[in-house]
């Protein structure tokens, strides 16, 4: 049997359609909820995703390093998102990240189907589009580029890009600087629930097996954004996930019933706290409700690097430390392989309702 690949979403948006095929039209019930994000990202009125500043993180003054720290973990607390500046990666490293990136997405599509994956069989990691075997039969209007990239001994470096020649070194020295930030966030949430600094890092595999997945979102023009979303509401089941973008405005927040539109930053890396952190500080640590819109205008384009444990070694668990009479387990034991199976099956079933 011969899947149908769906055509890809840059072609779609440059054949000149005026209006997008059923698949990517959203249910009735989200249609109400999407507006125009520039239009969303002008507001200043109402809650907005709070800015982090690093810069004192390793402060030798107690007093300064901890107010640092504090208003990390109320972000991770209230939010399970935010805003990281001053994090200590050179704007330089990150401009030569989004530089390649961009110029692999500028390739030609024929260029880029050189590197496809195949899903169907199993194989993730390259070049791909959202197929529709989901119970909704529902599509996004993004393509995408996702590979490992840490630890380097795990890499496949078959699959990484060698157009633009500077893809490989700016990618990977992205992600050991991203690893070593992900340490330092790791310490300060396990202090914050009084936790030993190193625990939280050794619960989702350490040095070793934390696994460092690198998915390059390309969000074409979108002739009807009111319709479509470049991804759907979701949280990440990652333990981190740190966010590049190129400025252009897309990432919604579900926070207190409301849908909030994330400013564009510059020189920031966007943080979420994923379901992995949650299970583990027993939803001490938010992780949030998130989706991206589209437009008719810009092409966007983001850069999401997820920290995730390794699927079977690892039992994710309420940490016993954070569990009481009063604040029983809210999760139950789960590898993280059976937690993504968890939310594939919920999330099944709840098309399979709705229809």
């Amino acid at each position: 049997m011969v899947t149908s690949v769906a055509p890809r979403v840059e072609s779609l948006s440059s054949s000149g359609i005026q209006s997008i095929p059923k698949e990517y039209v959203r249910p009735q019930e989200e249609l109400n909820s999407i507006g125009n994000i520039f239009e969303e990202e002008k507001k200043e009125e109402g809650p907005q995703v709070p800015t982090i500043d690093l810069r004192d993180i390793d402060s030798d003054d107690e007093a300064v390093r901890e107010k640092c720290r504090e208003e990390l973990k109320k972000a991770a607390v209230e939010w399970g998102v935010m805003h990281l500046v001053n994090h200590g990666i050179s704007d330089d490293l990150l401009q030569r990240v989004k530089k390649a990136g961009k110029e692999f997405f500028d390739l030609p599509v024929e260029e880029k189907e050189k590197h496809a994956n195949e899903q169907e069989l199993g194989k993730i990691q390259g070049y791909g589009s959202k197929l529709a075997n989901n119970a909704s039969g529902q599509l996004e209007w993004e393509d995408y580029f996702f590979h490992l990239v840490y630890p380097e001994v795990k890499r496949d470096m078959s699959i990484w890009p060698k157009i633009p020649t500077d893809y490989i070194e700016a990618t990977s020295e992205y992600a050991r600087q991203l690893r070593s930030l992900a340490s330092k966030v790791f310490s300060i949430l396990s202090l914050g629930l009084g936790l030993e600094e190193g625990r939280l890092e050794k619960e989702v595999g350490g040095l070793e097996e934390l696994l460092l997945q690198m998915k390059i979102n390309y969000y074409p023009i979108c002739p009807q954004p009111e319709l479509a979303l470049g991804v759907e509401a979701h949280t990440d089941v990652s333990a981190l996930t740190f966010i590049l973008h190129n400025m252009v405005p897309g990432l919604q927040l579900f926070y207190q019933g409301k849908w909030v539109t994330a400013k564009c930053v510059p020189n920031s890396i966007i943080m979420h706290i994923g379901d992995t952190i949650e299970i583990l500080s027993n939803r001490k640590y938010k992780s949030i409700l998130h989706r991206g819109l589209v437009n008719k205008e810009k092409v966007r384009i983001s850069w999401a690097v997820f920290c995730e444990p390794p699927k079977e070694k690892i039992i994710l668990k309420p940490l016993p430390e954070v569990v009481s009479e009063e604040e029983p387990a809210i999760f139950p034991p789960r590898t993280f392989a059976q937690h993504i199976e968890h939310k594939l099956f919920r999330k099944t079933q709840d098309a399979l309702d709705a229809k």
